[in-house]
Order: C-alpha cells, then structure tokens, then sequence
C-alpha cells in the first residue's frame, strides 16, 4: 500500500512540483535524506534523550510529510536504527555508550575503537552537582503554568529552567522529559563549539587572527579567512542553510560521513569579514579546528573535550555526538539536560569561570557577545545571537545586553547579565515560539 501511495505521489506530483521550483536535484536527494535524517534522529531520540519510539517518531515527521512513509526497524539488542524508503534508501545509524548516534558508513570507525567512561554524577549542590535546594515557589508556579499554557497551544514545550544569581529558582518539565534528560539543542552546539576554541585560545593553542590549517584552502582565495571570520559566521564561504534535499545543510549532516570535510570543499563566496551568512557549515570547519589542535584523533578530542570542558563545567547528563570522521558534529548534536545547557550560560555570565575554573577568558566573552564588523547581520558574536548592533533590538522587551544561544524547534539559552539572568527553554515547536514575550514576563517577575 506504502509503494502505491508512493508511486501516486511521484506520478502526479512531479509536474507540479517541478513547476514550483522543486528541481530534479531535489527529487534525485530526498530518499537519501530521508533516511538519513529519520536514522539519525529516532536513534538519538530513543537511545540518548530516552524518548518512547512513538514520540520519537512524531517529532520526527514533523519535518517533512514524506517522513512518514519510512519503515523503522528498531534492534535493542544493538541500539541501532534503520529506516528505508521503498526500497530507494536504506539507513542505519547506531548507538555508542557516551557518543551517542550517528549514521554508518563503511570503512569509517573511528567511534567503534573508541574507549569511553562515563562522565562523574555529582550529588552536590548545582552548578557543581545535580542537588537543587533554592526553588522560589511563586516562580516555580509560574513557570508550571507556562509549559501547561505551552503545551496546551501545541507548543511543545520540554524544559523551561530559571538561573538568577547563580542558583536554580526555578525549573519545569514535561511531555517525557526531565532534570536528567538530555535534549537536543540543534545549534546551540554552535555556542558551545565557540566556548571549545575558547579555550584553545585561553591555553594558548589558538589565535583568532591566524588561517586554518587547511591545505586544500593555501592554494585560492579561501587562504585569507581567519579563525574570527569563522567566529561570527563572515567567512564567505558558498554554505546554503535551507534544509531541502540537495541543499548543503542537509547533505553535510545526513548523507556524508565527515560533516567537517564537506564544509570545507565549499568554495569562496564573499571577501572574507565582509557579509554574514548563517552557516551550521561554517560550526563545523570550527569543530575540525577543534580537532586538529587536540591531536587529529577521536580519542585526543573527547580526552581533551572532557579535560577542559565537560570535567570543569561539570556537565552532569550530556551528549557530544561525533559523526562517523569522529569529528564533534559542532553545528548540531549536542544532547543535554536543561541543567546543563544552563551550566554553558552561567559560565558565560561569570565572565568564564564556573565550579572555581577558568573555561575562558573575560576577553573571549566579551570579544563573543560583540557585534560583528559585517555589512548585513551585525547581531551576531563568536556564535551566539546578540540583541543589539543592528538597528533594532532582537528581543525588543529585554534589556540591550541580552544575549543566546538558539537552536532549531526554539531551543534557547537567554544570558542577561544585567539581570545576572540565565533562562533555557527546550521543546519541539514546529513553528515560531514566543520568546521575547515568555523570557520578559519572567524578567519582570524576579524584579
């Protein structure tokens, strides 16, 4: 019956489809990445956030109405997923204990030889340690009533948390999730990634102003960007961020084994410095960085990443997925409880430092939550979003030095450090979510 449908919508949509633009390009990719996302997404669902296969799979279709003619086999046995498309396209992604999923290819295995220990639970209080003892009961009350009013517009609203002065006031959850659950954030891994080289540069293996170490980039006009181009996304590569099959977003994270080397075929578009374009491309040629300058390999990067990064954040449940290169999918796959998306913003706040260690230095946080020198988009740090340097507010109710990380389906860190103010908001929602309107009701009622 699937095939029939199928061949009915090929029959008689192709003509139409072809005369709105949609190209043979795009036919020729869909099965491709249809598979590839459906793969990739019901395996992190189910065996990283922990989520049933049922509201894996709704999350899912989301996306595109085809989704939902794949055929998923789930294995536990191997914590692997497979997805196929009438037979078109078949793909399988599966599970590893503390890196979480990513599709397979053959002969790439650098995540199957990698020896991983869990990351040290802590029952001491928060930031450090997973106790909270510092509810404020009518902000908890409120921010219950908010997720219910979220949820009962279809919102789908997962984890809503309020940090002020450094301690957790107040934190709600729902539709499966909870304090330990970790959830996508989509980009928001791109702000981690900046904190990453952040303190690369904070040890002294990193200068914004210098060239990547990319040979293939020495021999034309790509050899003039610099690591601060990358930053805040005015490098110039030719990167298309539209999320339809045969577009680069979608090839770079659903059809190629190194997300990092794809972004770095990409030709030169625009003189570097000059014009911004959002690139999840761009967050992952700054993962390759990454890698590079901690040894080349999956097993130096993650030691390195849990040395420097997750150990003195004190990330509690957290996810970095790397693809199947072994190089962190920067752009994209970061899977973390809100407490610990929460930790990344009040380590910002403190200009740095969080648990008593430096992460980076009060430059790079400054240097980060500066606009840009672009000609179009200035409202846009070392990879997180500003509201001021354009010439209106992004976030028109909330005070000028508000800054985020944001992340598909309306994830979000809010930092407001003249509110010593952290506000995270994870969910699922298909469409816009209100939340200039949510972060400044909850502003005004801690004041």
């Amino acid at each position: 019956m699937k095939k029939i449908i199928f061949t009915a919508i090929i029959v008689f949509g192709l003509g139409f489809a072809f005369a709105s633009g949609i190209t043979p390009t795009y036919v020729y990719n869909a099965p491709g990445v249809a598979t590839g996302i459906g793969a990739k997404l019901l395996c992190s669902s189910r065996y990283v956030s922990g989520l049933s296969p049922e509201q894996s799979f709704d999350d899912l279709v989301q996306y595109s109405s085809i989704l939902q003619y794949l055929d998923v086999d789930y294995d536990p046995s191997a914590r692997t997923v497979t997805t196929s498309l009438f037979g078109l396209s078949s793909t399988t992604a599966s599970h590893y204990p503390g890196l979480g999923c990513y599709t397979d290819y053959d002969g790439f295995e650098a995540r199957a030889n990698a020896d991983l220990q869990p990351m040290p639970v802590f029952t001491s209080r928060w930031p450090h340690g997973t106790r909270v003892e510092t509810i404020n009961n009518d902000m908890q009350r409120q921010l219950d009533a908010m997720v219910s009013g979220d949820n009962g517009n279809g919102l789908n609203t997962r984890a809503l948390l309020v940090v002020k002065n450094g301690d957790i006031v107040a934190e709600s959850y729902a539709q499966g999730a909870g304090p330990e659950t970790p959830l996508l954030g989509w980009s928001m891994a791109k702000s981690l990634m900046s904190v990453m080289l952040g303190n690369l540069a904070y040890r002294g293996m990193l200068d914004v102003d210098e060239a990547p170490d990319f040979d293939s980039w020495t021999q034309d006009e790509r050899a003039d960007i610099r690591i601060r181009d990358l930053l805040t996304m005015t490098d110039g590569l030719d990167f298309s961020e539209q999320y339809n099959p045969g577009d680069d977003a979608t090839a770079m994270l659903f059809t190629e084994p190194s997300a990092s080397g794809y972004a770095i075929g990409r030709p030169a578009l625009h003189e570097p410095g000059t014009q911004f374009n959002y690139s999840s491309g761009t967050a992952n040629i700054l993962s390759r960085i990454y890698f590079n300058r901690t040894g080349g390999t999956l097993a130096d990067s993650l030691a390195d990443y849990r040395q420097h990064i997750a150990g003195p954040v004190s990330f509690q449940h957290a996810v970095f997925e790397p693809d199947a290169r072994g190089v962190f999918v920067g752009s994209s796959y970061f899977y973390a409880s809100a407490r610990d998306w929460a930790r990344l913003g009040q380590m910002m706040l403190q200009g740095g430092v969080l648990n008593g260690e430096r992460i980076v230095s009060a430059d790079w946080v400054t240097q980060s939550t500066r606009p840009n020198n672009s000609g179009n988009q200035k409202a846009y740090g070392y990879q997180w979003w500003l509201n001021s340097g354009n010439a209106r507010p992004r976030w028109p109710d909330l005070p000028a030095d508000a800054y985020a990380a944001q992340g598909n389906r309306q994830q979000s860190i809010t930092v407001i450090p003249s509110e010593n103010l952290v506000i995270v908001r994870l969910g699922w929602t298909s469409g816009s979510y209100p939340i200039n309107d949510r972060i400044a009701e909850i502003v005004e009622a801690l004041r």
